[in-house]
């Protein structure tokens, strides 16, 4: 492959071969050889021979490998003659971040931090499997996967200000109930306020640097010193077989199509056949049962920190989905584009006046939310001009995996990965010592250079720096 180092945090493989686009890639000199590493440099190659691809493949500087698409992939396809990949999305649909600001003190809360996790894991179902206290019946559901965070909202779960701060205001308008199989309904069903397992978490933070005042008083935060919290979860067992079906119906109804592709995992489906466009329905369901999700653990957390401190206010800052593929319009080579942008394992990042945003960012740009491991800092970014000009409004969605999770419970165990972060000052809380040793901080990329990446590229500026004080994981 030729591969030009464009700067110190751009290199580009030229288009060649079968590829359509050239495929652009935010890393530095370090970040870039270890994608060399897996495969997810081919997979960005891969990308960039779909039909319909547009200008560039992006890959963000968390990317590694994955189901198809590398995880940390961005391709905007098409409208008319473009491709909907599931790959290009992901299994967790609608996996994101939510993040909360409070109006407590670091030292108030680090005084009560172990009863106040103690309290969120019983308030909020964790680990593999778990069921919520909610029991929606088969039309309540198709009500979230339709209305999304606006459901939870009209029945008594938080607040309008939570949707209104949210990535499209928690409802993708394109859902279809109707087209979310039975199975994927029943997997759904009883898990709605659940975080689940894996990388997802509910995490006590405090603000530990502060790079852009101006920005960060927008977004409500105001100092060092200040708690907050973040959310990490998906869409659960629904998305996971929302995917798993459109997988096998794209795949049966192109045989020739996965017979030429370059990896299976790419199957795709023409845009405006039946099958393209019933995937697009069934997976912004399954990303608006995601934004319900979120906001109820979110409603839930608000309760537990009432009922530990009476005076606090928890407010949303914003709600961002990282796996997912959504119709925008974007300026490519000069013209104006209707696009599917597919991001896998990337964080929409909208500038300033960019449609769409909440009425008080629109000035600023959007927030995004990049969390670390559990014993590193998470970032809050804003989304640029340069970011909807050079990577179609997308940044990076977190450090990125440098190891698989059986080489992580090969080499770490889980209690002395606790009893490190413990002596850190970081409390942790688990559904087992599987999870934690899964995802060790050793497991992942430096989340510091990971956001230098992206800030220096400018597709996602520097807001404020955050450290867990407590995790809860599955």
């Amino acid at each position: 492959m030729k591969i030009e180092k464009k700067s110190d945090v751009m290199f580009v493989v030229e288009k060649e071969g079968n590829m359509r686009v050239p495929v652009k890639v935010f890393a530095n000199d370090l970040i870039f050889e270890k994608l060399k590493e897996d495969r997810c440099l081919q997979q960005g190659i891969n990308v960039a021979t779909l039909p319909g691809i547009l200008g560039w493949s992006v890959m963000m500087p968390d990317a590694h490998q994955g189901y198809g698409f590398s995880i940390g992939g961005v391709a905007a396809m098409d409208a008319e003659n473009g491709v909907l990949s599931p790959g290009g999305v992901g299994f967790d649909v609608n996996c994101g971040v939510r993040l909360l600001t409070t109006n407590l003190e670091m030292e108030e809360v680090k005084e009560k931090i172990r009863p106040l996790l103690d309290a969120l894991f019983a308030a909020v179902p964790t680990g593999v499997g778990c069921s919520s206290q909610i029991k929606l019946t088969h039309d309540a559901l198709d009500e979230v996967l339709v209305d999304g965070a606006q459901w939870a909202v009209k029945k008594g779960y938080g607040v309008e200000d939570d949707f209104v701060h949210c990535e499209s205001e928690g409802k993708i308008p394109n859902a279809v109930s109707g087209l979310v199989s039975p199975r994927a309904k029943k997997r759904g069903k009883d898990q709605l306020g659940t975080l689940g397992a894996g990388n997802h978490f509910l995490e006590i933070q405090v603000v530990d640097e502060i790079v852009d005042e101006e920005k960060a008083k927008v977004f409500g935060i105001s100092h060092k010193g200040q708690v907050v919290v973040m959310i990490h979860c998906g869409s659960r067992g629904l998305g996971h077989q929302v995917c798993s079906d459109f997988i096998r119906k794209i795949e049966e109804a192109y045989p020739d199509i996965v017979a030429g592709l370059p990896d299976k995992d790419l199957v795709y489906a023409p845009i405006g056949s039946r099958v393209a466009t019933e995937y697009f329905g069934a997976m912004c369901a399954a990303a608006n049962f995601a934004f319900a999700n979120r906001h109820i653990i979110g409603h839930w957390t608000r309760g537990v920190f009432k009922d530990f401190f009476p005076e606090s206010e928890l407010r949303t800052v914003y709600d961002v989905a990282h796996n997912i593929a959504k119709l925008e319009e974007h300026e490519i080579e000069g013209v104006k584009r209707k696009v599917y942008v597919h991001r896998k394992g990337a964080t929409r990042a909208f500038g300033p006046g960019s449609e769409g945003l909440p009425a008080d960012y629109t000035a600023v740009g959007q927030p995004i939310i990049l969390p670390g491991s559990m014993g590193t800092a998470s970032w809050l970014l804003v989304g640029t001009e340069t970011s909807m000009a050079q990577s179609y409004g997308s940044t990076a969605h977190g450090a990125g995996r440098v190891m698989s999770r059986s080489a992580a419970k090969r080499l770490f165990k889980g209690e002395e990965v606790k009893a490190e972060l413990e002596k850190k000052g970081i409390i942790v809380k688990a559904a087992s010592w599987k999870g934690i040793c899964e995802e060790a901080p050793g497991v992942y990329k430096d989340v510091d250079a990971v956001v230098e990446v992206s800030h220096k590229a400018g597709i996602g500026k520097k807001v404020a720096r955050l450290r867990p004080l407590g995790v809860i994981k599955g």
